[in-house]
């Protein structure tokens, strides 16, 4: 059994101030001695990253559909445990408490991740349009599902003293506390552009000044111990902590170097990408493809996640001495491992700028965005899977490539059905190199973690061998 207290931050829909209210509840409770353990329901990775400036550890997500209903619980202990206890954990919802993956009666919500983790729910309210009607709201929410516990409210927006008044005398009716009531800021502002907010990793000292200016925010004006003595009601876990190296089966022999794409280019990633690789024998190293002119020595896989190249397109462009090297590695027979932002640094060009040049496409901004969950399956055989073997995962994109594969050659690296029974393929494999649109939660999918390294190791044999 594990004892953690926790608390999830839900809202009735997006836009009611979530991730606001959680990171600043986050960094006001680290202020005060606290050590907390950030988590994010769903795929998102912008979020995380500013959980992860709150907390000062890793933020971390918990998604039924990527990891399964089974390893949710888990995920939050190990997450809770790393890099060491952690007193209290705070868990950011998605969209509306009850919204889900569409068609399925709300897998993936945040209902669901506070159901299979026992936790209490924060329920937080945008007061900025309405007053006493916030307690019909949160009627309606805490009686929806009697298996979610809606055991607070933080009312947000709230104007005055008098619309403050007004709203908790609502609330007062439906036995829920009001645990807090935040006023309007807008001078407490994150920027945001096509995909939601701009990473904290890209603006590292103006998302410091505006985490900080939420703890003040929030320590002003939300019940902190309240919020800690409902954390602290969660009954305990009847489960044992995610262990990388269980899930990888242990190092391989004769483990590899890989390097990981970072900076302000490459943010996207799950902290247990690299727990994973590790745990299967891999040395890892970090680097930047922004200003790093060569890879790190002696690499022989490189994992190349997701973010924006799209907005830092020309200086990604304008590092020709790492593009030329990215080249001569693949063509040396090193492993890549491509998602998305990935996929599209290993294309010829990006608009009018030119990428590696180590895949057959170009790619440019679309006009929709491509947004959802997909369960996928592996085409050919590659450094991450067996053909026909299935993964879960996401996709969100607003680029679009067009490929120049040539006569007869077709893309190949998942398929999947479509919203309308289409057959998709996508993605590419050739030869060491596996790219793709689609996120995976290698925690959810653990084999590919050690497959790569098994394919990593393959190619630094082969390199030593051919000296």
């Amino acid at each position: 059994m594990v004892t953690l207290p926790r608390v999830v931050i839900a809202a009735p829909a997006s836009g009611h101030g979530k991730t606001m209210i959680a990171t600043g509840l986050m960094a006001a409770l680290r202020a005060v001695g606290y050590a907390v353990s950030p988590h994010k329901v769903g795929p998102d990775y912008i979020d995380p990253g500013y959980h992860a400036v709150a907390a000062g550890r890793p933020g971390r997500n918990l998604d039924p559909h990527l990891q399964s209903e089974a390893l949710v619980a888990p995920l939050l202990v190990h997450g809770a445990l790393t890099p060491e206890p952690a007193d209290v954990a705070v868990i950011e919802g998605v969209m509306g408490l009850f919204d889900g993956a569409i068609g399925t009666r709300g897998h993936s919500s945040t209902a669901h991740v506070a159901r299979l983790v026992g936790a209490p729910v924060v329920l937080v309210v945008d007061c900025s349009s309405t007053a006493r009607s916030v307690g019909a709201v949160v009627h309606g929410f805490a009686h929806f599902d009697p298996d979610v516990q809606v055991a607070g409210v933080i009312l947000n927006n709230v104007a005055s003293a008098r619309h403050e008044a007004e709203a908790r005398e609502g609330v007062e009716s439906t036995g829920v506390p009001v645990l807090g009531c935040v006023p309007r800021r807008p001078d407490v502002v994150v920027p945001s552009r096509h995909l939601g907010l701009v990473p904290a990793a890209e603006r590292r000292q103006q998302a410091t000044g505006a985490v900080d200016a939420l703890a003040t925010l929030i320590a002003g004006h939300v019940d902190l111990e309240a919020v800690v003595a409902l954390a602290r009601r969660a009954p305990d876990l009847d489960v044992e902590p995610w262990s990388p190296t269980r899930a990888v089966g242990g190092p391989v022999a004769d483990g590899p170097r890989i390097a990981v794409a970072g900076g302000v280019a490459f943010t996207f990633g799950y902290a247990e990408t690299t727990e994973l690789l590790t745990a299967a024998g891999a040395e890892v190293v970090g680097f930047d493809p922004v200003h790093d002119r060569e890879l790190p020595s002696g690499v022989s896989g490189l994992v190349i996640g997701g973010g924006f190249p799209e907005a830092h397109a020309h200086v990604l462009s304008q590092n020709a001495s790492l593009r030329r090297a990215i080249q001569a590695f693949v063509v040396g027979g090193g492993a890549v491992a491509a998602e998305c932002a990935g996929l599209l640094y290993l294309g010829t060009a990006i608009e009018d700028e030119p990428m590696c040049g180590v895949l057959p496409f170009t790619a440019a901004m679309g006009s929709r965005l491509t947004l959802g969950y997909r369960t996928a399956v592996a085409l050919s055989d590659s450094v991450l899977a067996r053909v026909g073997e299935r993964v879960t995962g996401h996709e969100f994109h607003r680029t679009v490539i067009t490929p120049d594969l040539g006569p007869g050659a077709e893309q190949g690296a998942w398929g999947w059905v479509g919203s309308t029974g289409e057959t998709v393929r996508e993605g590419f494999v050739d030869g060491r190199v596996h790219a793709s649109y689609l996120h995976v939660h290698w925690a959810g999918h653990p084999r590919l973690a050690r497959r790569f390294v098994e394919a990593a190791a393959a190619a630094a044999a082969a390199r030593g061998s051919a000296a």
